[in-house]
């Protein structure tokens, strides 16, 4: 079997945040796991690298952590991503399949970009099973939230067409809902994220750090970690801390647009909490577990989150988190109690923090049971047999 994954953006893209790691732990682990299997994976992509373009050789395929990846120029900037190179590419190859009599599969990720919508339309046009993973963008608020007269005419005009050919991977039950509010495509599977999680930090010191005496630190240590963008919902938090009796610190990971953190800056002044703000920019995939390992408890107040990879990460280091209902991954916070679970409601969101700062015994507990519930639940050859059987499944 061939399987061509289409996505806008790929590693070292890392700019873009969960979807880059989801998308290139999901080829990773599937070449490992059938190395001894006929599997023939490729990924087409862009040089998509947020307003610059990734310093890679194009229209050949490179050997990207064991993936052969091809890089094509595009023509437009986010979030259209227009590929011309890309699209004759993929045409090339599904020709040259077809030809071959190979069975063919065509995995695409995210949608509301070209390179996703016209691929799509290419595959239709050769009658290839296509495999959708909307990653977020069919929702209620994505569809709502930026250019919704222009989704809207383009949704009735094409997509809904070319969705109902799709058979579409959902992250989570949340997710799945969310699709079937929209579209009725021919088949819709849920199967977790795949994510990245060093063995070796899993076990560190940092995840492991005796809590006992939490009630005894000066300042209780919250993180967010994510790409800063309106759909997170910081100005939501920063009014809730503002509030927040107890001392505390807010670390904020991450990159986005420096009109909007501008804007979250000026706020945390005006509600004088700025000075118990850190701001670090973009994290390595390294640093990162050992910062989210450093801190008590995670925070993702966000409106809109398909599955949301760093919830795994930090709960992986035994991080507890504090995350609204509208995260895909709710449920199973909830079910494993694993952290709290807030509403958008200002109110809740402060009632909700402060019961987490005041709970050390929660905390404590989460520290030492969570790496070892997320190493059980989130196993990658238990997952990549998951997307195995969809892609069979879709083939037949």
């Amino acid at each position: 079997m061939k399987i061509i994954h289409i996505t806008a953006s790929y590693k070292p893209a890392y700019i873009y945040g969960g979807p880059i790691q989801s998308v290139g732990k999901l080829c990773e682990a599937t070449i490992s796991d059938t190395h001894q299997q006929h599997i023939d994976l490729e990924v087409f992509t862009t040089t998509a690298n947020g307003k610059n373009e990734l310093p890679v050789e194009t229209k050949k395929p490179l050997m990207i952590d064991g993936v052969r990846v091809t890089y094509f120029e595009r023509w437009t900037k986010d979030h259209s991503h227009f590929s011309p190179d890309l699209l004759l590419g993929l045409q090339k190859a599904l020709k040259q399949a077809q030809q071959k009599n190979e069975q063919i599969i065509i995995h695409i990720h995210a949608w509301w970009n070209l390179v996703s919508v016209l691929s799509c339309l290419i595959a239709k046009w050769y009658n290839i099973p296509v495999v959708l993973s909307p990653r977020g963008m069919l929702t209620n608020y994505s569809q709502n939230n930026r250019h919704a007269s222009i989704k809207s005419l383009f949704h009735r005009l094409i997509g809904k067409h070319l969705l109902e050919y799709c058979h579409i991977h959902a992250t989570s039950t949340q997710e799945k809902e969310n699709i079937q509010s929209i579209i009725q495509p021919k088949t819709i599977t849920i199967i977790h994220n795949l994510v990245n999680i060093p063995s070796d930090l899993s076990n560190s010191d940092e995840s492991n750090m005796n809590k006992e005496n939490l009630g005894l630190i000066d300042k209780f240590k919250i993180i967010f970690l994510s790409r800063i963008e309106e759909k997170k919902g910081l100005p939501l938090l920063f009014n809730a801390l503002a509030k927040i009796q107890m001392p505390f610190t807010l670390t904020i990971a991450g990159t986005g647009l420096d009109e909007y953190i501008a804007s979250l800056k000026k706020q945390a002044i005006i509600l004088k909490i700025d000075d118990q703000i850190q701001w670090v920019g973009q994290v390595s995939n390294n640093e990162k577990f050992k910062l989210l390992a450093q801190h008590d408890l995670l925070v993702l107040t966000s409106y809109n989150e398909n599955f949301a990879n760093v919830i795994i990460e930090s709960l992986s280091v035994g991080t507890s988190v504090l995350i609204s209902d509208q995260v895909g991954l709710s449920s199973y916070v909830k079910t494993k109690q694993l952290g709290w679970i807030t509403t958008l409601n200002p109110n809740d969101i402060l009632k909700t923090i402060s019961e987490a700062i005041l709970d050390a015994e929660k905390l404590n507990l989460i520290r030492k049971q969570a790496p070892i519930m997320i190493a059980n639940d989130f196993k990658d050859a238990v997952l990549v047999q998951q997307y195995l059987y969809l892609y069979k499944d879709t083939a037949n």
